[in-house]
């Protein structure tokens, strides 16, 4: 089942042409999101030619292939990852031990729904918020690369699509019309997920997007591959193959605005870099502690009983389950969970079940902090003394014991006064926004890259930093 089958209209590895019935129902919902790509797609470059890769099996080797295409002519299509021995049963929760589930159990059908449509929900939003960079891309290399990115978040609302038609009737076909009917940022109908009804502005804020909010993604794809449904599993299994190359875009990114940021001051002897074109440190800190703060709401409240019920029923698991040296039932268990309780932040211990959604964030967090430290070596290479950090837990918090409460990025608990008299100096103001603004100019000249950003230490795909990536003649 590795080879994906190129001759349907949709790409796939799960035999579409012998279930006539969902095959028509999905070439009924194509052209809906074909139309919606057109409308809420990548703006301006619907006819150009970009250097894309695309899924061409499951395998771990050689699963792509890369060519130029029009993005509206991308393949996409439905894969599931190929069965594992070792995932043939549940491996958490009261059904652990027993076979998988190939079809939704009637008592989940509910619960399963809702969150494959939040998971659906967050692919085309992130395309709707990105929709305008292309127009001010550094280089034809980052351009090439938010559209890789682009075209595989399509891929995986694909994805949650083919769930929702395979597996739960008229309800999860109109689950999959809804999602082409929020739109990031809509007023009247929003998409769920507040972070995912902020703007991208910039390329800045897309590089942080990308390591921040597609790191959470990581996160709860790796939670729902495993699943006690056997095809949600295996469909976020191959998920996170892609989800990679989002992450590497965002690290990277953000890598190479510290790099050329540590180079002018440097070269110019001076923290102030925006005098000669170039991003401050403290400005990059800012953003940090936007986008690290609304992602960790993603993870939702740190007590949950939703949370403890999908991991009791098999429905979602935690991070590299099978790696946890416990029984993988939890009745017994605890978990320290830092709170706020008044003015104070306090570490309890809370029975572990509830602190699901805690021990995640918990993992995201030290993930985020790797990222940060390589950040943060890029500089110290430089001979710059400054050191990015990522701010409390509690910080800037919407959701959770945190929600709305006065945190400094250090953890301190303060009055309104002094969150006002700082705000501004710890996330990014009209003053960061307008300079920002100042500097998303294209760069289109192959092999040339903005100011405020290095180049990459290699291309895509074997090709040179200087390749055509994206044929804009």
């Amino acid at each position: 089942m590795t080879g994906v089958d190129y001759l349907e209209r949709i790409p796939n590895n799960v035999n579409l042409r012998d279930n006539r019935r969902l095959l028509r129902a999905l070439e009924d919902w194509q052209p809906k999101f074909l139309q919606w790509w057109l409308d809420l797609g990548p703006e301006g470059f619907q006819a150009t030619r970009a250097y894309l890769r695309t899924a061409v099996s499951v395998d771990k080797d050689g699963w792509a292939q890369f060519d130029y295409v029009k993005m509206p002519d991308y393949r996409w299509g439905i894969f599931l990852a190929e069965p594992e021995p070792d995932r043939r049963l549940i491996g958490f929760g009261d059904h652990r031990g027993q076979p998988a589930w190939p079809e939704v159990p009637g008592e989940h059908r509910g619960v399963l729904r809702r969150l494959i449509v939040t998971q659906g929900d967050t692919e085309p939003a992130s395309v709707e918020q990105q929709r305008h960079l292309g127009r001010t891309c550094p280089s034809v290399y980052d351009l090439r690369n938010l559209f890789q990115v682009n075209v595989e978040e399509g891929r995986h609302l694909w994805a949650m699509v083919y769930l929702l038609h395979a597996y739960f009737g008229r309800d999860g076909r109109e689950e999959a019309e809804a999602l082409l009917q929020r739109h990031s940022g809509d007023t009247d109908k929003p998409r769920i997920l507040g972070a995912f009804n902020e703007p991208t502005p910039d390329w800045l804020s897309f590089f942080m997007f990308s390591f921040f909010t597609d790191r959470d993604g990581k996160y709860q794809l790796a939670s729902l591959q495993e699943s006690g449904f056997d095809p949600l599993a295996r469909t976020c299994r191959f998920m996170l193959t892609e989800e990679a190359h989002h992450m590497f875009v965002g690290e990277t990114g953000v890598g190479r605005i510290v790099q050329r940021t540590s180079e002018l001051m440097r070269q110019g002897k001076t923290d102030e870099v925006r005098k000669e074109g170039g991003i401050d440190l403290p400005t990059i800190q800012r953003h940090i502690n936007l986008h690290y703060s609304v992602s960790l709401d993603l993870f939702g409240s740190e007590i949950s009983t939703n949370a403890a019920n999908y991991y009791t029923t098999g429905l979602k698991g935690r991070f590299e389950e099978t790696k946890k040296d416990d029984d993988h039932r939890l009745k017994e268990a605890t978990y320290p969970v830092t709170l706020l309780e008044g003015d104070r932040i306090v570490t309890r211990e809370m029975p572990a079940l509830n602190a699901l959604n805690e021990r995640l964030r918990d993992d995201y967090i030290a993930d985020c902090q790797r990222g940060v430290d390589r950040w943060n070596q890029i500089i110290k290479k430089q001979g710059i003394d400054f050191e990015l950090k990522l701010p409390h837990r509690g910080f800037h918090r919407a959701i959770g014991s945190f929600a709305e409460a006065r945190v400094s990025p250090d953890g301190r608990v303060i009055g309104e006064a002094e969150w006002n008299a700082n705000r501004e100096e710890w996330l990014p103001g009209e003053r960061d926004r307008a300079y920002l603004t100042s500097l998303m100019l294209p760069v289109s000249k192959l092999g040339r890259f903005a100011n405020w950003i290095a180049a990459p230490a290699r291309g895509i795909n074997g090709k040179p930093v200087d390749f055509e990536y994206v044929r804009l003649d």
